[in-house]
This record gives structure tokens, sequence and C-alpha cells, in this order.
């Protein structure tokens, strides 16, 4: 059973408090002409830099201090055990790819897991001041025009919808195909928002996101604050998300068997 964050609204505390000393890690470091970013890989790219470490430390040190007895998972530094059954699935940033680009559609994801998967989760882009937070059916986005109530779109045909992925090629030459397929049914595809792009589902504004090779890191907080708001998020065969790999987030089950159609047994 998911917990109500009512039964531990310390989590909902403890959350913000994350996401304001990643925020504080981070944003030194943004559009600044002398950052240096390290490939992770020999073959290919995948940058990441000192504010995506120091920002998972600041929130490690936070954790180990409010919430000592809960297991961790982040993108930089791994799996620390717990005692408790709850796990903070953490990805200091988003979308290093954009950020060393200087775009700000990268982003903070925090989420909270237990066996049954994330049932809390934050996306916060802290440059332009936006923090989307997603619990017990409930999802609100706090910036600089205040704090606002957040809905997915209601039902519309596959062929009026704006379908995001991050990257154009999305993952394998048959995943790929099997993105172009929904998009050229949609009315808009769109490409390269990272986690911004979930943050758009949970607030209405578009329809569906589709990605493949995502780790758990990536998607567990979009899965809890995009199903707060309404929306349905699953693997490419309706199952579950939350270990990673393929991911179909959509404003509603409607749009979400459309589209899963064009997706549904893709060959890895």
């Amino acid at each position: 059973m998911i917990p109500n964050m009512h039964s531990d609204p310390d989590i909902l505390r403890v959350g913000h408090l994350l996401a304001d000393a990643a925020s504080a890690a981070i944003l030194p470091h943004f559009r600044q002409a002398d950052l240096i970013a390290d490939n992770k890989f020999q073959s290919g790219y995948d940058p990441v830099t000192e504010a995506d470490r120091a920002a998972e430390l600041a929130m490690r040190d936070i954790l180990a201090r409010e919430r000592p007895n809960d297991a961790i998972l982040g993108e930089e530094y791994g799996i620390a055990e717990g005692t408790s059954g709850l796990t903070w699935v953490l990805d200091p940033i988003d979308g290093t790819r954009g950020f060393v680009s200087g775009t700000p559609t990268w982003g903070v994801l925090i989420a909270v897991s237990n066996a049954d998967g994330p049932f809390f989760g934050i996306i916060d882009q802290p440059y332009i001041r936006e923090r989307f937070v997603g619990h017990s059916g409930q999802a609100e986005v706090s910036g600089p025009s205040g704090v606002h109530p957040l809905r997915t779109r209601g039902a519309r045909a596959l062929s009026q919808a704006t379908v995001f992925t991050t990257f154009p090629e999305v993952g394998t030459t048959s995943e790929g195909a099997a993105f172009a397929e929904v998009a050229r049914h949609a009315r808009l595809a769109r490409f390269g928002m990272d986690c911004y792009a979930y943050a758009l589902v949970a607030s209405g504004q578009v329809d569906l996101v589709i990605e493949a090779g995502l780790q758990p890191y990536d998607i567990q907080a979009p899965i809890a604050l995009v199903q707060a708001a309404g929306g349905i998020v699953t693997d490419w065969d309706g199952g579950p998300a939350h270990h990673g790999g393929r991911a179909i987030a959509a404003a509603n089950a409607d749009i979400h068997a459309e589209a899963l159609e064009f997706v549904r047994n893709c060959p890895i």
C-alpha cells in the first residue's frame, strides 16, 4: 500500500529542504564560462559536473541528519541502505547536457518510493524558480506567480496531441521507429526538454512524453508528479515504469491507450 502523505508530513518538509540545498549547490555553476564537464562514457557523451556531485552530496547530508533510517538511491553516489522501507531517489541534475548548454530545462529530481513504487515527487527548476510537487493525489507548482494546483489535460485524440521526447533517436532503432509512428499521428512532436516535459504533462500543457533507456532516478519523481496531477505513467507494455527502461507518461487514460498501441511490444 502506498503511504498517504498525511501519515508522514515530514516527507514534504524534507523534500523541500533537499530541493533548496540542491538549488544552492547548483546555481553558482550554471552558465559559467569555467564550468567543467567530465564525460562518463568512453564513447558518446554523458556529462557530469561539479554541480551534479555537490548537489547530491548536499541532499545526502540532509537525509543523514533528518531521515537516517531511509535508504538513498542517487545517480552520482549510488545506493545507501536503510531500514524504514522507504527510499529517496535523487537525480541532482536531470538533463546535464542541457545544463552545460545553458538551457533552463534541466531539473532536480527527488522522489520517495517503497516496494510499490514512488508516491512523492519533486521536479525543481531553480533557475526559473519553478518547483513542481506531487503526492497523495495532489499536485502543485510554486513559482514567481505564486502557488497553483496542477491538473493534466482531458481526453483528446492523438491527432490533436502534443508529444515530447528528449532525444530524436529515443533509444534503439526499433524504439526510435516506434516513437516516430506516434509522432506521425500526433499534431506536434517536440524534443530536448528532459524532465521539464513531464512537468508540462502535469501542468496540462502537453499530452505525452515517451522515452527509453531511463534509469530509476530519471523517472520516479516524474511518475509521482504526473500521477498526482491525474495522469498515468507506465512502461511501453502498460506495466510499472519505476525501475527505468521505457516509459510513457500520458495526461489521461484515453491518450495513453491510443499511444500505447504504437509502442507496445516494440522489440529491444
